[in-house]
């Protein structure tokens, strides 16, 4: 059973060493989707917190319609923070949002 063990172990990092970085992204990625991140995406107009979203499973890069380059903003879905209080209030909402790679200050992380 060990050694079965370590077979597929050693299999699954010779696969994954075979990998581009986009390919090791996409899966690590997958692995994200599946088990959540709860993220917070902070959007800044200057030094000037101006919104904030709370809850966001991941941030997804927009692919052009044939499917092979990347377009220049990113977006997701997350609780709109309108108080700014990094806490789901009653009438926040989840909502659609993006944002371009280009102009806009952002920050995101997981939430600790």
């Amino acid at each position: 059973m060990i050694i079965r063990t370590l077979g597929f172990g050693l299999v699954c990092l010779a696969m994954l060493n075979g990998c581009t970085q986009e390919q090791q992204n996409k899966l690590s990625r997958a692995v994200q989707n599946y088990t959540g991140t709860n993220g917070v995406l902070e959007i800044y107009a200057g030094d000037k917190l101006v919104k904030r979203f709370i809850q966001i499973d991941k941030l997804s890069t927009a692919i052009s319609t044939n499917g092979e380059q990347p377009r220049p903003y990113r977006f997701g879905y997350g609780i709109l923070d309108s108080n700014l209080n990094m806490q789901k209030d009653a009438g926040e909402k989840k909502v659609y949002f993006e944002f371009s790679d280009y102009a806009s200050n952002y920050i995101f992380y997981a939430q600790p």
